[in-house]
């Protein structure tokens, strides 16, 4: 324990900063998870076409690779969060810095490693091309999309009770609005060099920059460094609402529940539908008649939207039923889905605005702050491993879902209808989606 506390003291002490450490906390966190973003299907949307230009295989089979890929990382997710618990989010968020350059770099001259282990015109070509790729977005994927992000959310929800979902919110607006940008910025930033170039910078300052960031400024829990969360203690109960849990929940205990269900399957759904539509949006976009450029541009209002959504929904989180939120959350897929399935350069192009902002920020606000508040802090690591496993495997299904929907069938709609009748089924049970935490008496342990 001296030695844990002699770590966290170097090279500086958190109690000894003059404010409270967790607001430093909530830009690290933020940092941490907008460097996710080659790792998120935004990042790999835009090089999607150079590596199926370079490496020489079609749609159907980097949209498989994705999906398998994407796979293997979500089956690995619940023992990260078991190395998240042991070792807290200093560590970990170092060594996935480190995996997230280190696959950059590979992907940057994925090509070039293909072919020098099998001639392209040898039969044997394209299985090796699905093979190396797959292996590739494993490493993108559970680096990126999965530890890197899971650390930094799981870090910042241990620094605060009270004011979960405010710091949540204000970190949300940040973080949609990069995520938003990132296509833009990427294409932007190949077209001033190359597609590999771009990668290797990406890698660079991830592996050396975001790694020395997060020794400097990562702190696991507060408690570890003579602190409390928020800087000042709450009771369990605040505007009618349990904002600290009575229980910890073991993983068991929590995926015993209904309510965990509830809330796990409406994230895994959103997070299938836009890797599906973002890896496949200008084609998707452009049968509809839609340019390039207004496809790309289409992440900026339902960012902006989102991003008081998410602020909004951080806010009155503490205040409010997070049920509530879900409700809303299931209202704005099924309107996206519908809009998705009829997109058009008119009406159906701005439902789908609106459609998509409303999921998006409500899942920002729901998938951190849902955890800790229904399930304690004590097993968070792995808890939210799992559920990351969850919708890391359900976003591999997307492109491969909307792929064989058009290669099948002619066009992208099948797909987004398949999704919206699963939304509704979720939607019909919502009512049951409670906090677990209410069946206890203040009387019993405390976070």
């Amino acid at each position: 324990m001296q030695i844990r506390q002699k770590l966290n003291e170097f090279p500086f002490d958190p109690s000894k900063v003059p404010f409270f450490y967790g607001w430093v906390i909530l830009f690290a966190s933020t940092i941490g998870v907008l460097c996710s973003a080659p790792g998120q299907t935004t990042g790999v949307s835009t090089f999607t076409d150079y590596l199926i230009e370079n490496i020489g295989i079609n749609r159907d089979q980097i949209s498989m690779a994705y999906m398998f890929g994407t796979i293997g990382s979500s089956l690995i997710l619940t023992y990260a969060g078991n190395l998240y618990d042991k070792y807290g989010a200093r560590w970990v968020g170092m060594a996935a810095s480190l995996a997230l350059a280190g696959v950059l770099v590979l992907l940057s001259q994925s090509d070039r490693i293909i072919k020098a282990i099998v001639p392209q015109h040898s039969n044997l070509y394209v299985g090796v091309a699905i093979a190396s790729t797959i292996l590739f977005f494993f490493m993108l994927r559970f680096s990126g999309q999965g530890v890197l992000t899971m650390v930094s959310r799981n870090m910042l929800m241990k620094w605060f009770i009270a004011r979960r979902g405010l710091t949540n919110g204000i970190s949300s607006v940040f973080i949609s609005l990069g995520f938003s940008i990132a296509p833009l910025s990427f294409d932007l930033l190949i077209q001033g060099t190359t597609w590999r170039m771009a990668w290797l910078l990406m890698a660079l300052g991830i592996g050396l920059g975001l790694f020395v960031f997060i020794f400097l400024f990562f702190r696991d829990n507060p408690e570890d460094c003579e602190l409390i969360p928020d800087g000042e203690k709450h009771g369990n109960k605040e505007h009618d609402v349990i904002i600290k849990p009575f229980k910890q929940f073991t993983l068991k205990e929590a995926r015993r529940g209904l309510t965990f269900w509830l809330f796990v399957l409406p994230s895994a759904i959103y997070a299938l539908f836009i890797t599906g539509y973002v890896f496949h949006l200008i084609s998707l976009f452009g049968e509809a008649g839609i340019s390039e450029e207004r496809a790309l541009s289409v992440f900026i209002p339902i960012s902006l939207i989102s991003v008081v959504l998410a602020f909004v929904g951080g806010w009155i989180s503490d205040k409010i039923k997070l049920q509530y939120l879900l409700f809303l959350m299931l209202a704005g897929e099924i309107v996206a889905l519908i809009s998705l399935a009829n997109i058009n350069d008119g009406f159906f192009y701005y439902a789908f605005i609106i459609g998509s902002a409303i999921p998006s920020g409500m899942y920002n606000v729901l998938l951190t702050v849902t955890w800790p508040r229904f399930y304690g802090r004590e097993h968070l690591g792995r808890i939210t491993g799992f559920v990351m496993a969850i919708i890391v495997f359900a976003s591999a299904l997307g492109p491969i879902l909307f792929s064989l929907s058009h290669s099948q069938f002619g066009t992208y709609s099948y797909a987004s209808y398949l999704l919206l009748f699963l939304i509704i089924i979720v939607a019909v049970f919502a009512y049951k989606a409670h906090n677990p935490q209410d069946k206890f008496d203040s009387t019993e342990t405390s976070e």
